[in-house]
């Protein structure tokens, strides 16, 4: 059996990164992820890899955007507003389809906000947050063991895909403490891409690495190519938990943090003779569309829970094209609802809609 070590989340993602394979990273300080950062900076020496701490998060996705031509494994993390600052460097590295690995540990907002834990970045992730028509797989932990394992998925789909991957967590789940199986360690054996962009030394052809194309007609055949590809990834690699789903009425819809307290409310709700079920989508884009659309065939209703003024809950809609009634049940500004407030939102739906 594998051995489990005692790690913080923000610590889980650094080790796992580098136990995959990465060997550059660039970023900022913030909190609540600045641990990452902090263990990046003690690991990356001692191993060959490049750490650097830019002067500021701009730089650091720009330093990103430069490794990832090159076709090494490359990560950044940051917080909500750092990672605000890093959006236009996002869309270029989408526009030029190029892997990498973005880290958004969240923290209540707009602005400044506060330094408690929050999932109103949905939308900033999920709907593209810098120019352009382009997406990122988005993947959602809830636990310490996750943020290990998604950290070697994003990195393997991002590869696969061509395009960057981001880890959106929530400051809860990176400060956390918990037992983790830390992924196998990889030999770091680079492999010449065909893309990439190494020096020629004559012996090939020059690659290019451009997101700049004047010709309209260009633009639009790379950007017609670039979502038969993103359709691939909405047809392989949509990811999700469903719980107590068999003979649920209702269904409970949360990621993160708040799908754990929710999954507390499902069992208190059970007990209480309410048929009610979660649905935990792992993977926020692609969003598990096809099961919150056949969970509409059975249910009566659905609850979205979020850190957020509501953001995720307009995707649920979307998903079951409003064929039922949607709650929300939120906390925003780095408030977490309690499993009894989750319970308490159960309860109306079902009162409502029984």
């Amino acid at each position: 059996m594998a051995n489990k070590v005692l790690m913080k989340g923000n610590e889980a993602i650094a080790e796992a990164a580098i136990r995959v394979g990465c060997r550059h990273y660039f970023g900022y300080p913030i909190t609540p992820q600045t641990e990452l950062a902090a263990y990046m900076a003690k690991r990356m020496p001692k191993i060959g890899g490049t750490f650097l701490q830019a002067e500021s998060e701009i730089a650091a996705i720009n330093m990103v955007y430069g490794v990832a031509g090159t076709g090494r494994r490359v990560m950044t993390s940051s917080s909500s507003p750092g990672v605000s600052l890093k959006q236009e460097g996002i869309s270029y590295i989408a526009g030029s389809d190029l892997p990498c690995l973005i880290v958004n540990v969240q923290r209540g907002g707009p602005g400044l906000g506060g330094i408690q834990p929050s999932q109103s970045d949905y939308f900033q992730a999920t709907k593209g947050g810098g120019h352009g028509d382009y997406h990122l797989i988005v993947l959602a932990p809830s636990s310490v063991q996750e943020m290990a394992d998604m950290t070697s998925l994003a990195f393997d789909l991002a590869d696969k895909y061509l395009m960057p991957a981001m880890l959106l967590a929530d400051g809860t789940v990176g400060q956390m403490m918990e037992p983790v199986v830390l992924p196998e360690e990889r030999p770091v054996e680079f492999t010449e891409k065909e893309w990439a962009v190494t020096g020629t030394k004559t012996a090939r052809p020059h690659h290019i690495v451009n997101s700049l194309y004047l010709v309209p007609e260009e633009l639009e055949k790379k950007n017609f190519a670039r979502y038969e590809r993103y359709a691939e990834v909405e047809k392989n690699e949509v990811r999700y938990e469903s719980f107590m789903m068999e003979d649920a009425e209702y269904c409970v819809v949360a990621f993160g943090i708040a799908a754990r307290v929710s999954k507390n409310a499902v069992a208190a709700a059970r007990a209480e003779g309410v048929k009610v079920g979660l649905i935990r989508p792992i993977t926020l884009w692609p969003f598990p569309k096809k099961a919150l659309a056949e969970a509409a065939d059975k249910v009566k209703g659905f609850l979205s829970v979020e850190l957020s003024m509501g953001q995720m809950i307009e995707d649920v809609k979307l998903a079951i094209e409003c064929r039922r009634p949607v709650e929300l049940c939120r906390r925003a500004g780095g408030m977490i609802p309690s499993p009894d407030e989750v319970l308490e939102g159960i309860k109306k739906l079902q009162g409502g809609r029984a």
